[in-house]
């Protein structure tokens, strides 16, 4: 009897050994890590915004993140991710034109086939995973300051063509890239016919346009029009007008997430996870948040936090 009384109670010491580490595991136990990845932007106040916005949710979701936001301009950020020296990056699907050499089409100038296009073509060509696009178009533009525009009768890029021409003053603050993008400048200069010689021109680092019409705003060494972008927030504060790309030039730039193959394979939800937040950034939305980074100075980052907070992504 007292054999068969230890054997019991050996037994249940083992059954409660056995119980307790298949029903929820140790304290010393932690949760699997997913990461590190690495996310990155442009050096603008827009790719700052969204940066920040793929990586307060991704830390959400438990994700492990290295900041590289505001890492350069869309040549050197593009290798980088090609290269594997970054994982994820938010771009615009009018750059797919660009990128795989197709400025000609006009298939860019359409949201739904520019981003079907770029989708198939950097997962076949580069296995780069576009995710949904923002339903805004965030489109190169020109800016004319509104007291100019008003004295020249300045509303579309028709008019500005006329202004070059008859020898108007000129002088467009812009970035490298939208001189010699063939998309950018060179297509308005194409189409419009017009051409700017490179006093006209004030070509600033980056791709910033706060920078940009900032130094049209303040008259910096004579800038009068400023390279914009669609969703700037920071136009009717510095009293700027975009001029209306009539013969529609421009192609559509839609934001939207980019990840490396590898990187998707390996966390397939981060589709589920970024897909809403960029959903609901339409241009309105965007054009607010940007304002409170450029015009308020606040931080991209808190703006973004709190922008996901009051929708409920955090």
């Amino acid at each position: 009897m007292q054999k068969f009384l230890k054997y019991s109670i050996i037994m249940l010491i083992m059954l409660i050994l056995i119980s307790g580490c298949s029903s929820g595991g140790t304290a010393n136990e932690t949760p699997q890590e997913k990461g590190p990845i690495i996310v990155a932007s442009k050096i603008d106040t827009e790719g700052a915004l969204l940066g920040q916005m793929i990586i307060a949710i991704l830390k959400d979701k438990g994700f492990d993140i290295v900041d590289k936001t505001e890492f350069g301009p869309t040549d050197v950020i593009r290798k980088a991710l090609l290269s594997g020296e970054i994982d994820i990056y938010p771009d615009y699907t009018g750059n797919g034109a660009f990128f795989f050499d197709d400025t000609d089409s006009e298939l860019w100038k359409d949201a739904e086939q520019g981003y079907e296009t770029v989708r198939e073509n950097d997962l076949e060509k580069n296995d780069v995973v576009w995710l949904e696009p923002a339903p805004a178009n965030n489109t190169w533009a020109i800016a004319a300051r509104e007291d100019l525009a008003e004295a020249e009768n300045l509303a579309t890029m028709d008019d500005f063509a006329a202004y070059v021409n008859r020898g108007g003053n000129v002088k467009l603050a812009c970035s490298e890239e939208f001189i010699s993008s063939p998309a950018a400048l060179p297509a308005f200069q194409k189409t419009y016919g017009f051409e700017l010689i490179n006093d006209q021109l004030l070509s600033l680092s980056g791709g910033n346009t706060v920078q940009t019409e900032k130094a049209a705003a303040e008259k910096t060494d004579g800038v009068n029009f400023a390279m914009a972008y669609g969703t700037d927030g920071a136009l009717a504060a510095l009293g700027l007008f975009i001029l209306e790309d009539t013969r529609g030039v421009q192609p559509v730039y839609q934001p939207a997430p980019l990840v490396r193959g590898k990187i998707y394979d390996q966390y397939p939800e981060i589709s589920d996870i970024l897909n809403p937040v960029f959903e609901s950034l339409d241009l309105t939305t965007l054009q607010t948040l940007n304002a409170k980074i450029a015009i308020e100075g606040q931080q991209a980052s808190t703006v973004a936090k709190d922008y996901l907070t009051s929708k409920g992504f955090l």
